[in-house]
């Protein structure tokens, strides 16, 4: 774990990014509610808006994920990050000063803008800046502890929401999301693959006279040209079985999750009256156990049992735990289900383990952004699937009375990531072998 300890920074500042982010969530349900039908415990406006601004940035970070990856792999790591991680601050802020319709409008856009590109690429950057640190066979467990320190600020978040007024919340990620971005640019160092392949895209100083003038249209269409083609992202998913594999399961399970997502504090709210300081609790159960197994039990279990045989251990606990919240009869069944937490979050750090070793070390960015994309179409797919499934189970327009019906339709979408994940098999990584693939950019 000796590289590990040089990845501090980049841990601090996910964690801080993340922290910002994470702990809005319990309160964004009672504003969007507030905003749109005050004083009402269902609205399948909200479910409805909810679910369109989800679709409109997962069409969005479709586009932009495989291009920040491959940008990132041109330019370096930190550059990439410095753009998600400001742009973040923006929509929190209008919050943090207003919580009224004309003000809810005004984030809800700006967050579609600005989430089509920074929703997605501060993990998918800081898992290709893990892999260009971490060898082969520890990407697994360090992919886990990545995740871990998500999970961890993911707790620390939510659970700061409880003791918070919706206000303060807001006003505190606010302020968390400026610091992440100053310690990013203050303390992070780049990660770049190749001295002749990196190009700094943020400028240290000012350029000199006519020459650097003759050398802006070439950089410009070196930026058009880093932008990967459709057959370039089908050319690397067909390299390997096991990568296209992975990219099916991937798209299922995050068709799953983003499903689960969209409608689950919804559901929660109609059927059992829940407010902020349960979605909070509910989170924080879900972050520790996420956290404990991440942290403690993966790094034990990816090296003894692989990363395929866990992707499956965590796939059929997710679609178990969503079934659970589907049939809940009682307000503490929700709370039991999410204990589930500490089996399912095993899934994506194996993904993208898996991923990181069937791809060459200029193509990590490529690849974990090809990864990326993918599942923000997933983010498009889902809420577009599952969002008036929602709406119609929890009105009074409901065809049989089953409230979790959407949830239940999740889990089955879950078990078939489940299924296929059964169908991929260990083989020797191959990344090795392409590391003399990392100077086909400068042929372009």
């Amino acid at each position: 774990m000796g590289k590990l300890s040089g990845l501090r920074h980049l841990f601090m500042t996910l964690f801080l990014h993340n922290f910002a982010s994470f702990m809005v969530i319990p309160a964004i349900t009672d504003v969007t509610m507030a905003a749109l039908c005050p004083g009402r415990d269902e609205c399948s406006l909200a479910i409805y808006i909810s679910g369109f601004q989800q679709a409109i940035i997962g069409l969005g970070s479709f586009v932009m994920m495989p291009l920040v990856g491959n940008l990132s792999d041109k330019h370096g790591r930190k550059a990439l990050l410095t753009v998600p991680i400001t742009l973040t601050i923006f929509p929190l802020a209008i919050l943090a000063y207003s919580r009224t319709r004309s003000f809810f409008y005004a984030y809800y856009i700006l967050k579609i803008l600005t989430a089509m590109f920074c929703q997605g690429s501060v993990h998918c950057l800081s898992l290709a800046y893990v892999a260009d640190n971490v060898p082969e066979g520890r990407r697994a467990s360090a992919f886990g502890i990545l995740s871990g320190i998500g999970s961890c600020a993911f707790v620390c978040g939510t659970l700061s929401t409880r003791f918070l007024s919706t206000a303060s919340t807001f006003q505190v990620s606010t302020a968390m999301a400026m610091l992440s971005a100053v310690y990013m640019r203050v303390f992070l160092p780049d990660s770049i693959i190749n001295d002749n392949l990196s190009t700094p895209i943020i400028s240290e100083g000012k350029s000199d006279g006519v020459a650097n003038q003759n050398e802006e249209p070439d950089k410009k269409m070196q930026v058009f040209k880093t932008m990967p083609s459709m057959e370039d992202m089908l050319a690397l998913l067909k390299s390997s079985l096991t990568f296209s594999q992975a990219a099916i399961v991937s798209f299922v399970s995050n068709l799953a999750d983003v499903g689960l997502h969209a409608s689950l504090l919804y559901y929660l709210k109609a059927r059992f009256h829940f407010n902020k300081d349960q979605f909070a609790d509910l989170m924080v159960i879900t972050g520790v156990a996420g956290t404990i197994s991440q942290l403690l039990l993966m790094p034990i279990l990816a090296p003894a049992l692989g990363e395929e045989r866990l992707l499956s251990v965590g796939l059929f606990f997710s679609s178990a735990h969503m079934i659970f919240y589907s049939i809940a009869w009682s307000f503490w069944v929700p709370y039991a289900a999410a204990m589930f937490s500490l089996f399912y979050v095993f899934s994506q750090p194996c993904i993208r383990s898996i991923v990181s070793k069937q791809v060459g070390p200029c193509e990590q960015g490529k690849a974990q952004g090809i990864i990326s994309g993918i599942g923000s179409f997933a983010n498009v797919a889902s809420p577009l699937a599952f969002s008036p499934l929602t709406a119609l189970f929890l009105s009074e327009r409901a065809p049989f009375y089953f409230p979790g019906f959407s949830i239940m339709c999740v889990g089955f979408a879950s078990m078939i990531a489940f299924v296929q994940s059964l169908m991929i098999r260990a083989i020797p990584p191959i990344s090795s072998q392409r590391v003399g693939n990392c100077n086909y950019m400068e042929t372009a």
